[in-house]
């Protein structure tokens, strides 16, 4: 069955960057995906988004087949 880890990912970063009515929302980084660290291979599906808020607190947001 496919995962559609990628484009839930992708939405939700994209309504964050242009959905925030309370100016709330501060820097959005890209997506992350989980590569193995030295060899660059797809450990799995999930998808990481980091992002902080205005006062520079940060938050990570996880996209994951459960």
């Amino acid at each position: 069955m496919l995962a559609y880890c990628d484009k839930i990912a992708n939405v939700v970063r994209e309504a964050l960057l242009k959905y925030d009515p309370d100016n709330i929302i501060g820097l959005i980084d890209p997506i992350k995906w989980d590569l193995h660290p030295t060899e660059g291979y797809m450990l799995s599906t999930t998808k990481t988004i980091t992002m902080c808020d205005m006062n520079g607190k940060k938050y990570r947001i996880t996209v994951e087949e459960i």
